[in-house]
């Protein structure tokens, strides 16, 4: 099923624009996201076809199943209870049966882990867009050879250089391997060709050493060092690193190229508000997510702090957020029992 359809067949039940434009945070480059509530077709929900979740190819438009959006309201889902607390400008739609659900219902001292441990997950992808753009990965691929070398008395030297030092091709090598030495390996080189030595990799892209049946008697050159565990590490690295130069928003990669912090501005942003949106539910007792500090918060979008002194912010709220957990009147969690009963009877409204 998709958007378009569940639009046809009149099956929304709450729209809105959200992200930036909802938080008061939007400018005149800002996207419009849009989420919303849907319900499924009786014969859907009843039988083998459940649907929890609807989106368009972008991901900029979402929308939960009637049931799916209260599990997560229940779990003080960040997302989700920015959605159900949309200012009214914001709201495209809502039918009156939603009316049966109420912010002020879902919001619990479980907003500490779910808002705060969010926001520390924007934190660690801050510091690894920070690592990726300090330390940027080149295009041309390493091979499995480039982490080999040849011991020389008490030192080493890189295999590439010792190959190319004593005019040797990496396939007339044989390797066997050395008992109770983990990546050492006894070298042997065929002059000839005639030995049928396996060589040191059978690729570029190999992922391993090869090893060869090597004659009797044979005198090694020298000895090999393999170090597999650094291999791997960088292919782990080199795979996200590109993968992430493909699918990064450039606009957003210029914009922090341009203020020059070496982090991710926006994804910073979102970590304050966040903090002070669960600074804000365990205080008040209230979700309104139009943010009352546009500019502090635009300003921080715009990478005019220090990365250092923003995480001292967030440590400020963290430390503040404990605080109020403590002395919070929020329940521990919502009234479970309660929002089953609602949410039953919004479905026997629905397909009644």
């Amino acid at each position: 099923m998709t958007i378009r359809e569940l639009k046809y067949r009149n099956l929304i039940l709450f729209e809105v624009i959200s992200g930036s434009k909802s938080f008061g945070l939007d400018t005149p480059t800002s996207d419009t996201d849009i989420k919303g509530v849907y319900y499924l077709p009786k014969e859907q929900f009843y039988g083998l076809q459940y649907i929890p979740q609807i989106s368009n190819e972008t991901n900029d438009e979402v929308y939960y199943e009637l049931g799916r959006f209260v599990e997560l309201l229940l779990k003080n889902n960040p997302n989700i209870l920015e959605i159900l607390a949309s200012p009214e400008d914001c709201i495209l739609y809502k039918h009156p049966i939603m009316e049966q659900l109420h912010i002020k219902d879902f919001l619990s001292k479980l907003c500490k882990d779910s808002f705060a441990g969010y926001a520390m997950t924007q934190i660690k992808k801050a510091r690894g867009l920070k690592k990726k753009i300090v330390n940027p990965v080149a295009k041309e691929r390493k091979s499995l050879l480039d982490f080999c070398h040849l011991l020389q008395g008490y030192q080493s030297i890189a295999l590439r250089d010792w190959l190319e030092k004593n005019n040797l091709n990496q396939e007339q090598c044989g390797l066997i391997d050395i008992p109770h030495a983990k990546g050492m390996y006894a070298l042997f080189y065929d002059e000839a060709k005639t030995l049928g030595y396996r060589g040191i990799i059978k690729s570029e892209l190999s992922n391993d050493v090869s090893v060869s049946s090597i004659p009797k008697g044979a005198k090694e050159l020298a000895y090999l060092s393999c170090n597999l565990e650094d291999y791997s590490k960088y292919c782990k690295e080199y795979a996200e690193y590109w993968d992430w130069i493909e699918k990064r928003n450039e606009d957003r990669y210029l914009t922090n190229q341009k203020h020059g912090k070496q982090y991710d501005s926006k994804n910073m942003m979102h970590t304050i508000r966040l903090l002070q949106t669960a600074e804000q539910i365990l205080s008040k007792g209230t979700l309104n997510i139009r943010v009352t500090n546009r500019e502090e918060l635009l300003s921080i979008k715009a990478g005019e702090m220090e990365y250092d002194d923003l995480l001292q912010k967030a440590d400020d709220l963290i430390a503040s957020i404990e605080d109020l957990y403590v002395s919070s009147t929020l329940p521990e969690t919502p009234n479970f029992e309660k929002l089953m009963t609602v949410l039953v009877e919004m479905r026997k409204e629905l397909y009644n």
